[in-house]
């Protein structure tokens, strides 16, 4: 769109599904392992179920879908600072990290959650110094 007048200023949140009833499993994954903090929905939003979870300005949404089939394609994709010790957390807790070197400028991992959700992690390659 051409001449548009808006802007984004940034990422909100990303929404991925999970089972009806599976809330504990989220909590266990998302705050347990990966050490996000879980943030309360609105009443209004709760009554449907799932969780929201937030760390260092990234959010993350859980919303139940009742004929749940997890994303095996679509994911969301975190950057974060230490890729290695990230790989190795994950895998001391029972997800197995999966390594892919086709993102040029950039080391990553693909992950699963509890619930066969496809999650990214990269962390940017070193810039070689010049000198």
């Amino acid at each position: 769109m051409t001449g548009a007048s808006h802007r984004f200023e940034r990422l909100h949140h990303v929404q991925v599904s999970m089972p009806a009833d599976e809330e504990d499993v989220a909590r266990a994954f998302y705050s347990g392992v990966l050490g996000m903090t879980e943030i309360e929905k609105p009443p209004v939003l709760a009554k449907r179920g799932g969780a929201w979870f937030r760390a260092h300005g990234v959010e993350l949404h859980l919303g139940v879908e009742q004929d749940f089939r997890p994303a095996k394609k679509a994911h969301p994709a975190f950057l974060v600072d230490d890729l290695d010790s990230l790989a190795a957390h994950l895998a001391a807790h029972g997800t197995t990290p999966r390594w892919d070197g086709d993102f040029p400028g950039h080391r990553r991992i693909y992950a699963d959650d509890p619930f066969g959700n496809r999650l990214e992690f990269l962390q940017p390659e070193p810039v070689p110094d010049d000198n």
